[in-house]
């Protein structure tokens, strides 16, 4: 199953959900068109699955990026790098399922309005914890509001995965990192 959703994940990704079709899910799946419904009932029940399963990717990944870091403010970086080259290249091209279908998906139907909140939700409730584990390791300000804070990274990581859908670089988006952190001085 995670192969049929991973490859579900990368076609809804790269086009969107309004733009694939059966038979491109079909494709990357790997699944003939009766299978897909039979499994899923229809598109978009092999859509919502997808999208789960590329939450549970992310956090992972996320995961991963604070073990890079000692304190709050090491982790915040790591976080933001992860974005940062998630955003550039090829990977950046594809894009982000969550941003895509936040733009694309989130005022058309309740169950996808809820998981695109769930998962905006979730990445920045990590942010607040972080900037306040750096507030009180001292890595960052402490007079600073560890709520908008948060809320201004979540758009700095959102607003990448969108502009890195144009093919930008590394460089481009490692600098945006290094700008984010004067934010929190």
């Amino acid at each position: 199953m995670a192969t049929v959703l991973d490859g579900a994940v990368r076609i809804f990704r790269e086009r969107g959900y309004n733009a694939t079709s059966i038979a491109d899910l079909s494709l990357a799946t790997g699944l003939a068109a009766g299978s897909i419904y039979k499994a899923f009932k229809d598109k978009r029940g092999l859509f919502l699955a997808a999208f789960d399963r590329y939450v549970e990717e992310g956090d992972a990944l996320r995961r991963l990026a604070f073990q890079n870091g000692g304190n709050g403010r090491d982790k915040l970086k790591s976080l933001l790098g992860l974005y940062a080259n998630a955003s550039s290249g090829a990977e950046g091209m594809r894009g982000c399922l969550v941003a895509g279908s936040t733009i694309e998906l989130a005022t058309m139907d309740a169950a996808t309005v809820r998981q695109v909140k769930a998962a905006h939700a979730r990445t920045e409730q990590l942010l607040v914890r972080t900037i306040r584990e750096g507030q009180v390791d001292g890595s960052i300000n402490a007079a600073i509001d560890s709520g908008a804070s948060a809320g201004l990274m979540l758009c700095i990581l959102q607003g990448m995965r969108v502009v890195g859908k144009t093919g930008r670089s590394r460089d481009d988006m490692n600098a945006l990192v290094e700008l984010a952190m004067k934010v929190l001085d």
